[in-house]
């Protein structure tokens, strides 16, 4: 099977890249705009005709793209995840090579959901931001398109790799301060928020699983599990043998304090807290029965193991 892997660089993507790669029936060809892609290519500048040209050179059986920005601007947001995505979807029905369309989408397209529920596939998205905006975009134009595809929604995350500004990472950082400086108190705010945490490992199986199966639309993957940030974060500090105090911010953070769920870029104001940043409000976890059901999937690896590994990669930085 001959599979193209569009964003082979990213967070996910690597993931993705070392599982399909560990498939002896996988042929696989890396596009991006990285140096170390077999074929360099920009999805928010390219043409779809010239994209086109390369499928039909290399005809794939499968395309799985995980290519995309989580930050940004709006403008930025949409070039990177919605306009990329017209292009690939564009460049498929002119191709002549039939392929099936793996499309990772996120869990920010819901939008924030009621305490206690768990979120199903048919929940009528209202994404809080303009990451989830473009991404319900780009997970419209994919169905939308008439392709042989399907959107999986991954929740939140997490393990090695996770990004040092994401809240886990950031607690991650936190912490390893507190501790080479001797401090034996952490404040932190957003403890409260509570997330649907998805090894990056079991997503990538996942997308090996969308990749050999007839499933189409869209698929939730998640733990089906909300953990409070609270929780992981006393986990997290057992495995790092922390002992000092967590102490929770009940208000904004303060120019001198720690922050978890909370953004604070630099103003001429001081600082400026927004909240925890995928615009989904304070609950949300997943409904994994589809997953079960269609692409004979669960999730394997437990949080524990996953903070061991944001620990890991966040003791080992100088």
């Amino acid at each position: 099977m001959r599979v193209l892997l569009i964003g082979a660089n990213g967070y996910l993507g690597r993931f993705v890249a070392d599982r399909l790669l560990a498939d002896p029936a996988v042929q696989l060809t890396a596009l991006g705009r990285g140096d170390d892609a077999d074929v360099r290519f920009d999805l928010a500048t390219g043409s779809p005709g010239a994209l086109t040209r390369f499928l039909d050179a290399v005809h794939p059986g499968v395309v799985v793209n995980c290519a995309g920005a989580t930050r940004g601007g709006a403008r930025e947001l949409t070039r990177h995840n919605t306009v990329a995505v017209a292009t690939v979807c564009e460049a498929l029905r002119r191709s002549g090579c039939g392929a099936r369309l793996v499309q990772i989408g996120c869990s920010s397209e819901y939008g924030p959901s009621q305490p206690g529920s768990s979120t199903a596939e048919d929940a009528v998205p209202r994404p809080g931001g303009p990451y989830g905006v473009s991404k319900l975009a780009a997970t419209e134009l994919v169905l939308g398109s008439g392709l042989d595809a399907v959107v999986l929604r991954v929740f939140s995350p997490a393990g090695p790799g996770t990004p040092a500004g994401s809240p886990l990472g950031r607690l991650a950082e936190a912490m390893r301060r507190a501790m080479q400086s001797g401090d034996g108190e952490l404040k932190l705010g957003g403890l409260g928020t509570q997330r649907d945490f998805i090894d990056v490992r079991d997503v990538a199986r996942a997308v090996h699983a969308a990749s050999l199966s007839a499933a189409q639309g869209v698929i939730n993957i998640g733990s089906g599990r909300a953990v409070r940030l609270r929780d992981a974060a006393a986990v997290l500090a057992r495995i790092a043998g922390y002992g000092g105090a967590l102490h929770e911010l009940d208000g904004p953070p303060g120019p001198l304090r720690s922050s978890l769920g909370h953004l604070r870029p630099e103003s001429d104001h001081g600082p400026v807290a927004y909240p925890y940043p995928d615009g989904c409000g304070s609950w949300q976890q997943a409904d994994v029965r589809t997953a079960r059901d269609r692409l004979g999937w669960r999730p394997r690896i437990n949080l524990e193991e996953s903070l061991a590994d944001i620990w890991m990669e966040a003791a080992c930085r100088i």
